[in-house]
C-alpha cells in the first residue's frame, strides 16, 4: 500500500510517517518506482508508535526501544523495561501531585482562617 493508505489505516499523517523514517523509527519501505510501498507490518508499527506516544512515550524513548529493529520481531524485553520505567515515573509524578494537592488544601484552609480573623474593614 502507498503512504496515504498507510497513514489512513494507522491514524497518523503522511508527514509523521516520513519523519519516523527519517529518525529511524520506521524502517525504509520497499519502493515501486518513486513511490513508497508499505506492508501491514509497517502499519502495525505505526499504530504501536502512535499508541506509545499517547501513553506518554517520547520519540527519543521509542528510538531507544526500537533501535536496530528492521522489520523482524519487536524487542519486547526492551519495551517491557521502558514500560516499567514509565510506570515508575508516573508513580513519582502522581505522588508529587498528591503532595501539591494536599498543600493547596492546607494553604486554602489557612487563608480562609486568616481572612475570618481579619478585623480590617474592606468597605
Amino acid at each position: 500500500m502507498f503512504i496515504g493508505k498507510a497513514a489512513q489505516l494507522s491514524g497518523t499523517t503522511i508527514k509523521a510517517i516520513r519523519h519516523y523514517e527519517a529518525i529511524g523509527l520506521l524502517p525504509s519501505p520497499q519502493r515501486a518506482g518513486r513511490y513508497r510501498v508499505y506492508s501491514a507490518q509497517s502499519v502495525e508499527l505505526l499504530m504501536l508508535i502512535k499508541c506509545a506516544q499517547q501513553l506518554g512515550f517520547k520519540l527519543k524513548e521509542l528510538q531507544a526501544i526500537l533501535h536496530g529493529h528492521q522489520g523482524d520481531a519487536l524487542p519486547w524485553a526492551r519495551a517491557s523495561q521502558a514500560i516499567a520505567r514509565k510506570q515508575e515515573e508516573l508513580a513519582l509524578q502522581m505522588a508529587a501531585l498528591q503532595k501539591m494537592q494536599a498543600g493547596l488544601v492546607e494553604f486554602d484552609a489557612m487563608l480562609k482562617h486568616s481572612n475570618q480573623n481579619c478585623t480590617i474593614s474592606t468597605n
